[in-house]
């Protein structure tokens, strides 16, 4: 009997395109037309991150020079949960960066790469009682959550005074778990007055939810007043933290806002139903070093000088811990196709990784900048385009690294790349696991080449 084949896809199936930058990025370009990736994936055998470190680089000097600009003192952290390379520390380190970490295995491999211990920030809820202690021996800067690791600070009996912040509870998002409300941080300054040599108060933080940038510049506004409330009660109180939130831009005002208007849920494999809140905001008017720019710019309350005036005038630093902003275009993922399946208006290409090496998958939502397809080299041109999803090589039915059919411009064939890019802001390891006892997709080190010279790769170590 004869195997009817199923139609083929419709091109018209597919919402708009969301094509990022980053695929028509120079530096970019060249490397995938190199060849290089092709003989990476042969040579490591699976998928793998390649990264960019000179991309961080220039994005920690658009940071710096946004303060310098706005004559403000200030200081940036790498929020190192953004991504486990140590290439990125390594910069750091070089640069005189100071290093976000949030627990003792990150602050233990900062160290080990070269940050010093005083340029060190240790955040996170409820630290555990040895973090506490090497944070305080290292001289590093902790933000105190809550009133009982305050308690606990104070009780280690280091002999070496404990550097602290105390996180203010935003009063403009009640639901968060982050923080001192007022009466508990009324009650802290009064106990590091109390305390002696044992802390040095040195100001405050706050953690806010959200990309916007008023309501992080209002209230580091208030955080300005409660410095200088506290230095009344003898505390030094010299710097405050913003924290993170700099949204990075992947993709075009054009194509987000067509996408947001036309998306349904026959776009998705299984007509999977997204809401326009459950994705990132992949495109942002204003982002990393710009929204910034923004905040320092803004007036606290809408009235009086702008903040980086009030900085100023008050003699307080700045400290800010960008994670994502400080990786954008500083890497990408990369997968090989396995195998392309025709459904009736689709596809769905398989390749050799999970899910689970895109992170966004982890908050049920969906990484929507769209994988850029590199054919094998030699391989001849098929007719597009072709929507198609893409899906992981394990057993679950769920496992997909993206549930949206992608209008590629030709069918995907066995041996093929998808580069999903710019990954390297949280999509690459947050959710990382061995599972069929696949091994973790490696981190490969690119440098940019001279002139006529190949590019040069090793891994992160």
């Amino acid at each position: 009997m004869a195997l009817t084949l199923p139609a083929r896809p419709d091109p018209l199936t597919p919402p708009h395109p969301l094509t990022p930058a980053a695929h028509h990025d120079p530096l970019t370009e060249r490397l995938h037309a190199s060849g290089l990736l092709h003989e990476l994936a042969h040579g490591l055998d699976g998928p793998f991150h390649y990264l960019l470190p000179e991309r961080f680089d220039a994005n920690l000097a658009a940071f710096r020079a946004a303060l310098a600009d706005a004559g403000v003192d200030g200081r940036v952290y790498y929020a190192k949960k953004a991504n486990k390379a140590s290439v990125f520390v390594d910069r750091c380190a070089e640069a005189g960066a100071g290093v976000d970490v949030a627990s003792l295995g990150e602050l233990r491999d900062a160290l080990g790469h070269g940050v010093r211990g005083e340029d060190l920030v240790v955040t996170g809820p409820a630290k555990s009682e040895q973090l506490l202690r090497v944070a305080v021996r290292q001289g590093s800067l902790i933000a105190v959550d809550a009133p009982d690791e305050l308690h606990r600070l104070l009780d280690l009996g280091t002999g070496r005074p404990a550097r602290i912040l105390l996180r203010r509870h935003p009063p403009h998002q009640p639901r968060s778990r982050f923080g001192l409300d007022d009466a508990q941080l009324d009650r802290a300054l009064r106990d590091c007055a109390d305390a002696g040599e044992r802390v040095r108060m040195e100001g405050f933080s706050f953690h806010l939810s959200g990309y916007d940038t008023r309501p992080r510049a209002d209230l580091a506004g208030e955080l300005i007043e409660l410095c200088i409330e506290a230095r009344t009660l003898g505390l030094p109180a010299d710097r405050i933290s913003i924290g993170g939130g700099f949204a990075v831009d992947y993709v075009d005002a054009a194509a987000w806002d067509t996408f947001l208007a036309e998306q349904r849920p026959g776009h998705y494999h299984a007509d999977k139903a997204f809401g326009t809140g459950d994705f990132y905001p992949y495109h942002s008017p204003v982002a990393g070093a710009d929204a910034l720019r923004a905040v320092l710019a803004a007036r606290p309350g809408g009235t009086g000088p702008a903040l980086a005036d009030r900085l100023r005038q008050a003699g307080v630093t700045l400290l800010l811990e960008p994670g994502r902003a400080l990786l954008d275009r500083a890497g990408s993922s990369v997968f090989r196709v396995q195998g392309v399946k025709d459904r009736a208006g689709y596809g769905i290409v398989t390749v050799d990784g999970t899910s689970l090496s895109l992170s966004e998958q982890w908050f049920n939502s969906e990484y929507l900048p769209e994988p850029q397809l590199l054919p094998a080299p030699g391989a001849g041109t098929a007719a597009g385009p072709y929507p198609a999803c893409v899906g992981g090589a394990s057993c679950l039915d769920s496992d997909l690294l993206t549930w949206r059919k992608v209008p590629f411009p030709a069918r995907p064939r066995v041996g093929d790349l998808l580069v999903y890019p710019n990954t390297a802001g949280y999509q690459m390891d947050s959710n990382e696991s061995p599972f069929h006892e696949l091994p973790l997709p490696p981190k490969v080190v690119v440098d940019r080449p001279g002139d006529g010279a190949r590019h040069r790769w090793r891994l992160d170590r």
